[in-house]
């Protein structure tokens, strides 16, 4: 019930200072009448089902095998973008997210048994994933002409409706005061994660193949298993290394005919 009262002032606060920054560059935050309604579609999915799903899977489960469920992504991705949008892959691209899910289930396999114990939680994670997979979809369909940091900045305004009605269900309507440490972690993922990371994020989507942009977040749990290791005391061993290398080469060969 905590998660829905932490992720309430991030999602203002993150869409307030994207939308700021893109006012301070001189961009207009007026969005054509065309792409409002599949902008609000690709909040819903990117923003409310993944972040929900996937905090509700972190809680239900441990946290690593969470967010492997969560970045099956490109898996669905690539699925939705064949059978609902008729973009058959490429050998080269079919080739990368067979390497991505290989990746993937390496370590998944290792993490049945908790899998096995938290149904619930199995499903919100791979809730999480296909809601993350849609967005991406609707972004690339929608072609839109709006700046990606405008409609980033938006997204998350819309995305925070819903999530503060959650919050204020869960919490009865109380709301309070976070302990100074709390506070900067808060502070912390409203800037990095969900503002700058968001707008990085919205530009890729924008600019590349969905299940191309959709290979290149497998890094991310990569990335959490080196930092794991290091900072944590983690395991890290020949079959982290495998799922590693198999993710570093799916991304490789998602990106190797593009500039």
């Amino acid at each position: 019930m905590g998660c829905s009262n932490t992720l309430q002032p991030i999602f203002i606060a993150a869409a307030t200072v994207v939308l700021l920054i893109a006012r301070k560059k001189g961009y207009s935050l007026k969005i054509p009448g065309r792409e409002r309604l599949p902008l609000v579609v690709a909040a819903l999915s990117y923003m409310f089902v993944w972040h929900i799903a996937s905090t509700y899977a972190a809680i239900l489960l441990p946290s690593g095998q969470a967010a492997l469920l969560g970045f099956t992504m490109p898996i669905w991705t690539m699925l939705l973008s064949w059978l609902a949008l008729g973009e058959r892959p490429s050998l080269r691209l079919f080739v990368a997210v067979a390497l991505a899910a290989l990746g993937v289930g390496v370590l998944a396999a290792g993490a049945w048994e908790a899998y096995a114990s938290a149904p619930l939680g199995f499903l919100c994670g791979l809730s999480a994933a296909m809601g993350w997979a849609i967005g991406t979809l609707v972004i690339h369909r929608a072609q839109l002409t709006t700046p990606s940091i405008v409609a980033t900045g938006w997204q998350l305004m819309i995305a925070g409706i819903p999530v503060s009605a959650i919050a204020l269900i869960h919490g009865r309507g109380e709301f309070f005061i976070p302990h100074w440490t709390t506070a900067l972690v808060i502070g912390y993922i409203t800037l990095i994660p969900m503002s700058l990371g968001n707008i990085a994020w919205f530009q890729i989507a924008s600019n590349l193949p969905a299940t191309v942009s959709g290979i290149t977040t497998v890094m991310i749990p990569i990335v959490a298993m080196v930092t794991g290791a290091i900072f944590f005391d983690e395991p890290f061993g020949i079959v982290q290394m495998f799922a590693m290398a198999s993710s570093a080469c799916a991304v490789a060969i998602a990106l190797s005919n593009r500039r």
